[in-house]
């Protein structure tokens, strides 16, 4: 596919379909239903004592929505350990769209006032996408990942979608399941009537860490 609308796109999430491209530099989109998929069960996040502390000590300042465009250029962008990605210009614009119409979130990790980590991903009821994340310091994605998590259990949302499980997300209970399986969680997570912004911007680390905690 050369081209999308946001409302396509959104149709697709809703069928458990996303898409990629095969790189940064390609134009072309690609329709990915994979046969195995990743989830991060709300009801058994793992979160590490050492991230914990990182939290609780309130080292890196968090915000939600505030710098979406800076968060997805980044996540976009090749790294020493990452030498192409698959976040083209088209993705870009489309998420950037979805963005303005209120589909599609940022959380922004910060230090010292520098953007040094976050995430982005879609929102469509009950359900939350998770796109992509970048971290130029170390707990900065993982940070964000925290506070993402407790704002979806505080939110009321049944299903956080990685898409694929990887060794960092394992860490945090990530899971592979069938295809079939994600479809039925799908479907059921949007019929959910959720609240992003359940959790207030200005929640102190305590309460994102109490929230995170009704998981376990």
């Amino acid at each position: 596919m050369s081209t999308i609308s946001p409302q396509v796109l959104l149709k697709a999430y809703s069928a458990g379909i996303f898409p990629m491209a095969e790189s940064a530099s390609q134009n072309w989109l690609y329709w990915i239903d994979p046969e195995k998929r990743g989830v991060l069960p709300l009801d058994g996040f793992h979160l590490p004592r050492r991230l914990s502390r990182t939290v609780r000590s309130g080292k890196f300042t968090v915000s939600v929505d505030k710098d979406f465009e800076r968060v997805i250029e980044a996540c976009a962008r090749s790294t020493d350990t990452r030498e192409s990605t698959w976040i083209n210009g088209q993705i870009r614009v489309l998420y950037k769209q979805l963005f303005q119409l209120g589909c599609c979130h940022s959380i922004e990790t910060r230090l010292e006032g520098e953007l040094v980590g976050g995430l982005y991903g879609v929102r469509i009821g009950g359900a939350f996408f998770g796109e992509s994340m970048f971290s130029t310091v170390t707990d900065a994605s993982k940070v964000a990942l925290v506070h993402l998590v407790a704002r979806l259990v505080t939110g009321g949302f049944t299903l956080l979608d990685t898409q694929f499980v990887t060794d960092h997300l394992r860490q945090f209970g990530v899971v592979e399941i069938t295809r079939e399986d994600y479809h039925e969680l799908l479907q059921s997570a949007l019929g959910v009537e959720a609240d992003f912004h359940c959790l207030p911007l200005d929640a102190p680390p305590g309460a994102v860490l109490q929230a995170v905690s009704q998981t376990s």
